[in-house]
């Protein structure tokens, strides 16, 4: 179900993989290059209410564009995957989407502790207070 306000709903939104119930597209404003988003094609806010078949071809996506994104550009050495799942955890487009960022090697100085950066005092885990 198409919801006008949302820009993931947009029939003019330029997908570079789909299947049957998700699409990809690139970030707007992409953390790093190749930066993808997997979206269900329903429009629905929270991953948490994704069916299970939804989240199946979500993850079949997830999968075919890593593949895809390493076999493009071999300066890929890792991957960082998350969603925002509400305004708190920083969700800004209320349809879900799952990110996808290609990590290349000194890409960061130092990118131990990943995600846990969100909280930037939480990063670094091995420091003790």
């Amino acid at each position: 179900m198409e919801h006008q306000s949302c820009i993931f709903c947009s029939p003019r939104i330029k997908t570079v993989h789909q299947n049957e119930m998700s699409f990809a597209i690139r970030d707007c404003y992409p953390v790093t290059d190749l930066h993808t988003l997997i979206i269900p094609k329903r429009h629905i806010s929270s991953f948490f209410e994704l069916t299970k078949k939804e989240r199946q071809y979500c993850f079949d996506l997830l999968l075919h564009a890593k593949a895809r994104l390493s076999t493009d550009d071999p300066l890929i050495t890792g991957f960082n995957v998350g969603i925002n799942d509400g305004i708190d955890a920083g969700q800004t487009v209320m349809h879900c989407h799952i990110h996808l960022i290609p990590r290349r090697k000194h890409d960061v100085q130092t990118p131990r502790g990943g995600i846990r950066h969100l909280i930037p005092e939480k990063g670094d885990y091995t420091k003790t207070s």
